[in-house]
């Protein structure tokens, strides 16, 4: 018998919680019989109201609990998602060069998970059954998603559950977590919202030592977006390398290019001044929402920070993007674009190995999400390794 949490709601300014019992065989084991999953939700409902205030923009220190097997946890993920398709192969692709490396690589993911309150209120997925969109299923699929890969740094755009969900849980997996909301988050306008949307990012506290950390609000033409940047200087435990990791989310839609471009140009500034001139290594992640072809691409790979996207190395000349890292279907029609990327700076860090992307048969006919992905973008994954020597300016 497995004890679910499946509500997690406002009413009247306060968190709702209905508790439901279902009983189903679950052929794996549950460890002593309880979930534990659950019961670290359960410990932590109170801090979900965090993500209403806005000074709520790093999280504090996490109650003390028990660490979580991320085994157990990806066996309970499993049990709960027993009705649903099986997840899609998905294998890595070995891109390791003559550079050796004394050191384990770093694993980053980069993920746009789909904020629960844009896909069930905004979004309009018409070829998607409201059933597979249900967070307290959803939730476990995004969950099993990154207990598969175990990124030591993990990059998310879409956050609407970091307090109630992803702060606690990955909190007990070994993580430190920042979030940073947008100002006006358009899940705030969906009725039974769980708070703004924002990015996050998760990086693995027995493997890197947090150096500083900046919160960075979008400027565009001079003035303040609603966009966001997580730009954060990590120290690897192993090697005591420093490293530049930050996450962001641009501007959606067609006709704000010359706006995604200029909340480009204000990223880069920041990570310029961030890296001390491109002294320190740096690995930008983000949903940029913008074709290789707009300006902001060309911005990344012409800046002064020697800047290279890891996914093009998936490509048979090294040089061309995926065909796509999102995929779906609107009223407005269907969607299939890149926008996702994971930028390096080349001459200071080698790609080991990326994560290859579903295929469109793997996808299937009514696009993301869908009973089998919880997201419409697909997540990115590569392993990185500093060059033992970096050749010429990073």
């Amino acid at each position: 018998m497995l004890y679910l949490l499946v509500e997690l709601g406002r009413k009247a300014g306060k968190a709702a919680v209905c508790v439901i019992v279902l009983s189903f065989p679950v052929a794996c084991s549950m460890g002593n019989g309880t979930s534990r999953l659950y019961s670290a939700l359960a410990k932590t409902l109170n801090s979900s109201t965090a993500s209403q205030h806005p000074e709520y923009l790093v999280s504090p220190d996490p109650e003390h609990l028990e660490p979580i097997d991320p085994k157990e946890l990806l066996e309970e993920c499993r049990a709960v998602l027993h009705t649903r398709p099986p997840r899609f192969q998905r294998d890595f692709v070995d891109l390791r060069t003559d550079c050796p490396s004394s050191h384990p690589p770093i694993r980053v993911m980069q993920w746009n998970i789909l904020a629960q309150a844009l896909g069930e209120g905004k979004d309009n997925f018409v070829q998607c059954p409201v059933e597979a969109l249900k967070w307290e299923e959803r939730k476990c699929l995004i969950l099993e998603e990154i207990l598969a890969y175990q990124p030591d740094i993990l990059c998310l755009q879409e956050v609407d559950h970091y307090f109630d969900t992803f702060q606690p849980l990955l909190s007990r997996l070994g993580y430190q977590g920042t979030f940073f909301p947008k100002p006006w988050s358009p899940c705030l306008d969906v009725e039974h919202n769980n708070g703004p949307d924002g990015c996050a990012l998760f990086f693995l506290q027995n493997r890197f030592k947090l150096v500083n950390s900046a919160n960075i609000r979008l400027t565009a033409m001079t003035l303040k977006t609603n966009q966001v940047a997580i730009a954060q200087t990590l120290e690897c435990k192993e090697s005591g390398r420093q490293f530049c990791i930050a996450v962001t989310h641009l501007k959606a839609r067609t006709g704000w290019e010359r706006f995604r471009s200029a909340q480009g140009c204000d990223l880069l500034q920041n990570l310029q001044n961030i890296t001390q001139g491109a002294k320190i290594p740096l690995i930008v992640c983000g949903d940029f929402n913008a074709e290789p072809t707009e300006e902001v691409y060309k911005h990344f790979a012409s800046s002064s920070l020697n800047l290279n996207s890891a996914y093009k190395l998936l490509s048979a000349d090294g040089q061309s993007e995926p065909p796509y890292t999102t995929w779906k279907i609107r009223t407005s029609g269907e969607c299939r674009h890149t926008l996702d990327y994971i930028w390096y700076s080349k001459h200071a860090l080698s790609v080991k190995s990326a994560l290859d992307l579903l295929t469109e048969e793997q996808i299937g006919p009514n696009r993301l999400p869908s009973f089998n992905y919880p997201s419409d973008h697909l997540s990115l994954v590569c392993d990185f390794s500093f060059n033992e020597e970096p050749d010429g300016l990073l």
